[in-house]
């Protein structure tokens, strides 16, 4: 999507579209997430971050149940709905989102009127950096100040999680919605996903002479698909084998015993999320004593378990990862939900270029489609901006 400039380029364009002023301008961020894959709905740990990157929305409530809501990406025309018809499954595109949100906070007993939405947003689509969960965050921040709701974050967190599981269809966890909502400048968010306690770890890799490269593969990727929801079936088919209420409960020392219980393929996936868990725990250590520059190993292993163990990669996921490594990255990994999307390079400043020419020029020479690389730092979660 392109991007407008600032909140008043968009409350002037939502002012020429709907007719009227904005009741306000929201944003939220996209996510990437450092460490900590499919451990989210294991009740495990994670260690995301919100990025500078983000979803906009200008909206302004009405007195009816009517919903109209526009994006600024083109090719989509004005989408129209009515509250009243919302269920399960309602909506395409990117519509499902703030619908599903405002399903979800009726669900919770709030009056939720209709409204006017103008959407823009530069968070990639399909890149696995979150571009659903920033538009929602967005929407459910402004309805849940415009509506007086008045929910504290925790269960804004739970209302988008409902929206994307039962409205959407997509089994996902809390990390996405947790990163952009409670997200903070210059820091990454350790998040129990038992509890939803947070603590703010700091992750300035620019002060350790490194950039966090995010290499597109512009291979798109779906959570409301089938690869993801059978990843978790086997989880929870593992947890219920091994007697625990989620496999956070199971610990590195407990893999031994788990693998004369388990068949091969559930061992293999309970044994990432058990391993990833663990290596999410040692960067928060590491970030708090040592510094970004010593989690590169981390990162590393982490990739191999998804490719391996979790078998979530793919042929140009691992490439970007390969290719980042041998040209100087310390560390590199996929990120998000795996089949498609991005990887992550935590490469020194002086080696970027390096690193950013041979990922396209190996793209190029496997036939694969250009991958778009820049860097991301940590932002500041959802806000008000107008």
């Amino acid at each position: 999507m392109t991007t407008t400039t600032d909140a008043s380029v968009l409350t002037a364009r939502f002012q020429e579209t709907f007719g009227a002023a904005p009741d306000g301008v929201w944003q939220a961020p996209g996510r990437v997430n450092l460490i900590g894959e499919h451990t989210d709905y294991n009740e495990g740990f994670v260690l995301p971050f919100a990025i500078d990157r983000t979803a906009k929305i200008a909206l302004r409530v009405r007195a009816d149940s009517t919903v109209r809501m526009l994006s600024t990406f083109g090719g989509h025309g004005m989408v129209e709905a009515d509250l009243a018809d919302l269920e399960p499954g309602s909506g395409e595109g990117w519509s499902r989102y703030p619908l599903g949100v405002a399903w979800a906070l009726r669900e919770r007993g709030i009056s939720v009127p209709g409204f006017d939405l103008l959407l823009d947003s530069d968070v990639p689509l399909g890149a696995g950096l979150s571009s659903s969960h920033a538009i929602e965050c967005a929407v459910i921040s402004a309805l849940n100040e415009l509506t007086g709701a008045g929910f504290a974050a925790e269960e804004l967190v739970l209302a988008t999680q409902r929206a994307e599981n039962i409205f959407v269809g997509a089994p996902t966890g809390i990390m996405d919605q947790s990163a952009s909502l409670r997200g903070a400048k210059g820091h990454a968010v350790f998040l129990d996903c038992r509890d939803q306690h947070v603590e703010l770890v700091p992750f300035d890799a620019e002060a350790s002479g490194l950039v966090l490269l995010v290499i597109d593969t512009k291979v798109s990727h779906s959570h409301a698909d089938g690869g993801y929801a059978s990843r978790r079936a086997s989880c929870e088919l593992g947890a219920e084998i091994l007697g625990v209420k989620a496999l956070r409960d199971v610990g590195v020392e407990d893999l031994e015993e788990a693998s004369g219980l388990l068949d091969e393929t559930t061992l293999r996936r309970v044994r990432h999320v058990v391993t990833e868990n663990d290596r999410v725990l040692q960067t928060v250590e590491i970030l708090g004593t040592r510094g970004p520059a010593n989690i590169g190993p981390l990162l590393d292993a982490s990739h191999v378990s998804m490719r391996e163990d979790f078998e979530i990669s793919c042929p140009e996921l691992d490439l970007a990862v390969d290719t980042s490594r041998a040209n100087g990255a310390i560390g590199a990994r996929m990120t998000g939900g795996g089949f498609g999307g991005s990887a992550i390079a935590l490469t020194p400043v002086g080696q970027e270029q390096q690193v950013r020419d041979a990922v396209v020029r190996s793209f190029a020479e496997a036939g694969f489609t250009a991958p778009d690389i820049f860097t991301v730092t940590p932002a500041a979660g959802a806000l008000r901006l107008a």
